[in-house]
Formats: C-alpha cells, structure tokens, sequence
C-alpha cells in the first residue's frame, strides 16, 4: 500500500511506463510486487486493469531468498472512480490510492484533493487538514 511504501524502497526505479493516459485519471492504486524481471510489462492477476509500472536500474539486485524484484505497479478495479463515478469512491479512495500527477521514478507520490475526492470532509476541514490541489 502506498501508505506504507517509503521512498526508500524506490531508490531502483528508473522510469514509470504508463499504459494509458493518466492525466484524465483522479488516482491509481499502487503497489509493490515481486516480479521475475527488472524491465517489461509484469504479468497482471488482479481484477480490473494495470496502468503502469516502474522500471529498475541495472544495479537493482534480486532478493537472495525468492530472486525476485521489488517493482511498483499501478492498477485500477473495475469499482474505481473512473470507471463507476457515483460508486463506492465517488467521493473518497481506496487507501493505496495517490494522484497519478505527483508520481516519479522513485517518489511515492501522494494524495491530493483530486485523489481524494474533493471536496474534504467538514470534520477533516475543522482540523485544519489541507491536501495538496
């Protein structure tokens, strides 16, 4: 979950490949998998759609126990905002959810507004709590 993931865990990407537009999209879900390989498109076995992945450097190593990577994928369900508007996240996101526009090679992003929803909460807005635009 992109709540848990830390920048250092990215410090191997190289590039993201998105697979589709990204910029009409609210959020993506994201993810850390193991993969066989540092490059290419991983193999997807979750409902919905892959939007993207990231790419390792050459210097990027394997796990010693499983030989595997480490690679972020970003992915939707057939539930999500963009595909059912007035549904479950009309107006809030799943939690390993962030703005597609604040990620890089080797930064999680995060949620804004957007992502979320807007507009915030009434309780959230009483707590002074902003979210990026």
């Amino acid at each position: 979950m992109s709540s848990l993931m830390t920048n250092d865990e990215l410090i191997h990407e190289a590039d993201l490949v998105w697979l589709e537009d990204v910029a009409a999209l609210d959020y993506v879900r994201q993810s850390l998998d193991r993969l066989p390989t540092r490059l290419g498109r991983p193999a997807y076995h979750r409902d919905g759609r892959l939007v993207g992945y990231a790419v390792l450097k050459p210097e990027a190593k394997p796990s010693h126990s499983s030989g595997t990577f480490r690679r972020r994928v970003f992915w939707l369900l057939p539930h999500d905002r963009d595909s059912d508007p007035s549904g479950l996240y009309a107006m809030s996101a799943p939690a390993e959810a962030v703005d597609p526009r604040t990620l890089r090679a080797c930064d999680k992003g995060c949620k804004t507004q957007r992502s979320e929803g807007s507009p915030l909460s009434a309780p959230v807005r009483r707590l002074g709590i902003a979210l990026p635009p």
